[in-house]
């Protein structure tokens, strides 16, 4: 694990002021280490990858670099808007409770955090900020891949398992803009691999069909759409007993969670059978 070195921490030990709710990170630099590229003219920038499904964690060449959590933040909120932002935006969305003046200097100081441990995961202009070019992000792997599933692009064993594995992003994270992008990517994967249900049942692949249903109902056990699919691929897949028994597990979850029962859809798709004995 890499930790910042001793004379970037001494300096912001020294350094006036002080981050709300973190420890002190307050500090001034000078203008020209804070305008400065983010990556050094004639050193080839590493490659770095950046996880923020499950966890938040940044690799270099393979290797943990540990990163404060400010710097964290401003990394993560970077990755997520995936375009070159204004300074004083990144600053007031990150650091919304500290006045305009505190929260630029906490920006300064996360970016010279990064500068002092080598991590070149950030391009800066003296204006903009972004994620710099070299760095590769779980988020937008996954969002790309449910996009080209969407699109009526991949949709092999592969994409099944990895959007099945992808997990939540930034889990312990409850800034707002976490919380939102949280949602959409949820949204976006359960469309995804619903989509691959379907696919699958209609190629006559029915353990797929089952299996990416399945997928969907366990990162949302009440989404009924998913559980339609389930009950379709096995029916298409002549199971009527199996069929029926998801139909009642369903069934008793949603009485159970929401006091109601299953949609006319979910029930016209048994019509006829005994679900209800």
């Amino acid at each position: 694990m890499h930790g910042l070195p001793a004379a970037c921490g001494a300096a912001t030990v020294a350094a006036r002021g002080g981050e709300p709710g973190n420890h002190p990170e307050g500090a001034t630099t000078h203008t020209q280490q804070a305008n400065a590229p983010a990556r050094t003219t004639g050193v080839p920038a590493a490659p770095f990858t950046l996880h923020l499904l499950r966890r938040f964690e940044v690799r270099r060449r393979g290797e943990a670099v540990s990163l404060p959590m400010s710097t964290q933040r401003l990394v993560a909120f970077l990755a997520l808007n995936g375009r070159p932002l204004q300074r004083l935006h990144v600053a007031g969305k990150l650091w919304i409770d500290a006045s305009e003046e505190h929260a630029n200097a906490s920006l300064r100081t996360a970016l010279w955090r990064l500068k002092c441990l080598d991590a070149r995961v950030v391009a800066a202009s003296s204006t903009e900020l972004a994620l710099a070019d070299t760095v590769e992000v779980d988020v937008r792997e996954t969002a790309a891949r449910a996009n080209a599933i969407l699109r009526g692009g991949a949709n092999g064993a592969a994409s099944l398992h990895a959007l099945s594995d992808a997990g939540e992003l930034l889990p312990d994270w409850y800034d707002d803009w976490v919380l939102i992008e949280r949602e959409r990517l949820r949204q976006l994967v359960l469309r995804a691999l619903e989509r691959l249900s379907a696919q699958a049942r209609a190629a006559g692949r029915f353990a797929d069909a089952v299996e990416a249903g399945l997928a969907a109902i366990a990162q949302e056990p009440l989404r009924e759409s998913a559980h339609r699919l389930v009950v379709e691929a096995h029916l298409a897949d002549g199971n009527r007993g199996e069929a029926i028994r998801h139909y009642r597990v369903y069934a008793r979850l949603v009485r159970g969670e929401l006091g109601c029962g299953p949609s006319p859809l979910m029930r016209g798709l048994l019509a006829g059978l005994p679900v209800d004995r």
